[in-house]
């Protein structure tokens, strides 16, 4: 089992969430967008500098900086091809 930072994920790369670093409402927001333990998170792309990050959870597909992303720690999945 391979634990590493959401933002650390590269394209293709596939995560199980394991925790959310955050505390109170930046937690609730998170988990309101379906970052929640156990479920699985595929990074779709980054910007040219690292920073956004788009993924894939639940079906959508969304953008979170790299430092918001590196609160989020994952269990390493599928790695990219």
């Amino acid at each position: 089992m391979t634990l590493k930072k959401l933002s650390e994920l590269h394209p293709g790369q596939s995560g199980m969430i394991k925790n959310l670093s955050l505390i109170g409402s930046p937690r609730q927001r998170f988990m309101a967008m379906g970052f929640v333990k156990g479920e699985p998170v595929k990074v779709i792309r980054k910007a040219p500098l690292g920073d956004p990050i788009e993924f894939e959870i639940k079906n959508y597909k969304l953008t979170l900086r790299k430092s918001e992303a590196s609160q989020i720690e994952v269990e390493v999945l599928h790695d990219a091809a």
